[in-house]
């Protein structure tokens, strides 16, 4: 049971991130491609109906995180408390942004709640990335099973790392880079002429970034976290990952140029889902890694609850997700197609 709510944990964060990535990505290029209140509408228009309904992911893995593995919970909420404060400040400064536009009419007040906007989207996707970054290398955890990591310290690797240095730094640029490209394909998809192939233009000249530090990740990984590569090699299997990143990575750049933007979009959506179950592919059966004594690393084993409680809420789990599905496929088929700006809103 204890692989299973592993698995279960992590295609709740994946879904988190591959749909809710796209309205922080939108949200990254909102100032740059909306040159008009229209475009702006447009755009915020295109994420509207769905952006509160995608965080509902990270707080059903949050909660699944509470219930399956209590240890793991305590341990990273209780370490990483600093960053989780700002995490959830820049998302309720990110969602006043978005609602309070809404109700402004003075364009001086309208431009400080799209700043707001863009800015708090820009930090949380860097922030996403980083925290990817710091379970990847690893947290100075105690024997007690606890840790503390300032916001920095010398940036460098070490037993004692801080929450920023230059590897998460890293992870946060390839978040920031991705999800930008993520969210330029939702909007060139949702919306029509010249918003859409600005949007699309992003996407373009992304790509051979993304593609850049796909590669850089890869090498400083092997580099700085070596233990990541022990599973390739163990299990075959796993070398489906790097085809499938670089498989997405190849159909979005033959895509997106030629207009087909909904294939560029699932593509990338498989790039986000490859990079994170390549991830936890290379972390099982870690879910926390001690950079101090890999015997304090947390594991599926060591950080879950009872067997019997796994068990019981799997059956409720199931209930939970069907619910969950069937209301993402009904709103998302409602909101389906190009928007527009007739009627009352964003």
């Amino acid at each position: 049971m204890e692989t299973l709510w592993f698995i279960i944990v992590a295609v709740m964060l994946t879904a988190y991130v591959v749909l809710d990535g796209f309205d922080l990505g939108a949200g990254v290029i909102y100032p740059f491609i909306a040159r008009t209140s229209d475009d702006r509408r447009r755009v915020l228009r295109a994420i509207g109906p769905v952006w509160d309904g995608n965080e509902v992911w990270l707080l059903a893995a949050g909660g699944t995180l509470y219930f399956a593995f209590p240890q793991l919970y305590a341990s990273g909420f209780s370490g990483f408390y600093l960053p989780l404060m700002m995490v959830l400040w820049l998302l309720m400064l990110r969602g006043i942004g978005i609602e309070f536009r809404t109700h402004m009419e003075h364009p001086v007040w309208q431009g400080f709640f799209d700043a707001v906007f863009s800015l708090s989207s820009v930090l949380l996707t860097i922030f996403f990335g980083a925290a990817l970054g710091n379970v990847v290398r690893g947290v100075p955890l105690r024997q007690d099973g606890y840790f503390f990591e300032p916001l920095w310290t010398n940036f460098k690797l070490g037993t004692h790392p801080g929450i920023l240095d230059w590897y998460t730094v890293m992870a946060g640029l390839v978040a920031l880079v991705t999800l930008t490209a993520h969210g330029a394909l939702y909007v060139a998809i949702k919306t029509e002429g010249e918003l859409s192939a600005r949007a699309r233009s992003v996407a373009v000249v992304a790509w051979p970034v993304q593609f850049f530090l796909t590669c850089v990740s890869l090498v400083a990984t092997y580099f700085a976290c070596h233990r990541m590569f022990y599973n390739y090699g163990r299990h075959p299997v796993g070398l489906v990952v790097p085809v499938l990143v670089f498989g997405s990575l190849a159909v979005m750049v033959l895509a997106t140029p030629k207009g087909k933007e909904k294939l560029a979009f699932i593509a990338s959506s498989l790039y986000i889902a490859g990079m994170l179950v390549g991830a936890v592919f290379g972390l099982y059966p870690l879910v926390l890694p001690a950079s101090t004594d890999p015997a304090y690393s947390l594991t599926i084993y060591n950080s879950a609850a009872g067997h019997h409680g796994l068990v019981v809420g799997f059956a409720w789990w199931i209930l939970g997700a069907a619910l969950t599905l069937a209301y993402f496929i009904f709103i998302y088929r409602i909101f389906r197609g190009k928007v527009k700006l007739e009627g009352e809103g964003y």
